[in-house]
């Protein structure tokens, strides 16, 4: 059995916290200057050359890459030989959550109650932590703060199986093309397919953390996500929503059995600036 003391996951959190707010990922940094060097409209060049040169002074200057710091959503793995002394790792994350955002002078955007009392938390708590219990005795901390503007044009149907593979294409590229300049595209889309309501839905935000090259392992989805991304860029809507042939850099699709009467399809969108940082411990 491995401890680690609850101190040892704030001191972590909080540092996860200012990475993800001022580095961008190096996949998504190289896919930056890729797409310019494709682009072919002038104002799509300009917008791509400005997220490049934004990236940059905030990594220099160790400032957030985008004012939207986002609520701080957590992927953890948590090995089942792991014991945590001390305190309990929700109370750990959120404290570390809370120190990351303050001495990071990281906005903080989090309202109390949803629809009455919509007062600031004033530490950007509670975050939302999605669990999962591994092998081991490792606990990986992801995080992956979400912004307003691509969290606010996602969207879940629940398809019947009848309506196949087209009507799904479809609503996702829909979804990305009617959210226009919303997202701040260039963006990561992330799809789920199947499982239940709730299941899709963590899917989709799930597969905006994988690497931008990759492609789902299942053949037949891996062409389905090609599929989706050269009708999305097909759309002309472009960076920043202003027109030119890069409107998504990616699309990763993740799937899941489910019901023999059901087909849930959920879409999440990272922005350009597709924040993620992780540590182990």
């Amino acid at each position: 059995m491995k401890t680690i003391h609850y101190a040892t996951i704030v001191e972590k959190v909080a540092a996860l916290c200012g990475r993800a707010a001022c580095d961008l990922p190096a996949d998504v940094a190289n896919e930056l200057t890729e797409a310019r060097a494709r682009e072919k409209t002038e104002p799509g060049r300009a917008i791509l050359t400005q997220c490049i040169e934004n990236a940059r002074i905030a990594a220099a200057e160790r400032i957030p890459i985008c004012q939207d710091t986002g609520f701080a959503v957590f992927f953890v793995e948590l090995g089942q030989d792991v014991h945590i002394d001390g305190g309990l790792l929700v109370d750990a994350i959120a404290e570390g959550t809370a120190r990351g955002y303050e001495t990071g002078y990281l906005r903080k955007s989090i309202v109390a109650d949803p629809l009455y009392d919509r007062k600031n938390t004033g530490t950007n708590t509670p975050p939302v932590i999605h669990l999962k219990l591994t092998a081991g005795d490792m606990v990986k901390i992801t995080l992956a703060p979400k912004g307003a503007g691509s969290e606010n044009v996602s969207a879940i149907r629940m398809f019947t199986p009848a309506d196949g593979e087209k009507a799904i294409i479809d609503f996702v590229v829909d979804t990305v093309v009617r959210a226009g300049g919303n997202p701040c595209p260039p963006t990561v889309v992330g799809v789920g397919i199947g499982g239940t309501f709730e299941k899709a839905a963590l899917m989709a935000k799930e597969a905006l953390l994988r690497p931008l090259h990759s492609h789902n392992a299942d053949r037949r989805y891996a062409t389905l996500e090609k599929k989706m991304l050269d009708a999305i860029n097909e759309s002309s809507v472009g960076p920043q929503g202003f027109g030119g042939a890069t409107t998504s850099f990616a699309v990763h699709i993740e799937s899941f059995p489910c019901h023999m009467a059901s087909l849930p399809v959920a879409v999440n969108m990272n922005c350009h600036a597709a924040r993620h940082a992780s540590v182990t411990l």
